[in-house]
């Protein structure tokens, strides 16, 4: 599902949540960037648009729109995270740079095999996953042979 800004403000209310002003300026943030953005990042441009918003609400709005799937959380290495919202790209995964914690999302895998399989050889019966692999960037590659 491709979701927007009005969307996710939408399906909010129809699960009763409250739509505050703080929670609109995290939500255009989001929806206004095409990278993947740290809380960080996002506090300081929710604060242009929203001064009165503290790091705190900003936290909780991402672990809210995490937890009900609204938008894609990856883990950036040293207990880091960065947020990018749902794409219609579907079921992707992760490639990270462990220099510069740049993402570049991937599709074309067949996870699925594996999942079955292990499913199959350990009993376990396997609701999601989470694939994301670390190294290091072209760009930083480059950076440590020059």
């Amino acid at each position: 599902m491709v979701y927007n800004d009005r969307k996710i403000v939408s399906i909010l209310r129809q699960r009763g949540y409250k739509i505050t002003s703080q929670r609109k300026a995290v939500l255009s943030v989001i929806a206004q960037s095409h990278d993947h953005l740290t809380p960080a990042a996002i506090y300081e441009r929710a604060h242009q648009q929203h001064p009165g918003i503290g790091l705190v609400t900003v936290y909780r709005t991402l672990e809210l729109l995490a937890r009900l799937g609204l938008i894609c959380e990856v883990h950036t290495g040293d207990n880091g995270r960065s947020y990018l919202l749902r794409r219609p790209v579907g079921h992707h995964h992760h490639l990270i740079c462990s220099s510069c914690s740049k993402v570049v999302e991937f599709t074309d895998c067949d996870i699925g095999r594996m999942e079955e399989r292990l499913a199959q050889q350990t009993g376990f019966k396997i609701d999601s996953h989470l694939v994301e692999f670390l190294g290091k960037c072209r760009d930083c590659l480059k950076e440590t042979v020059a």
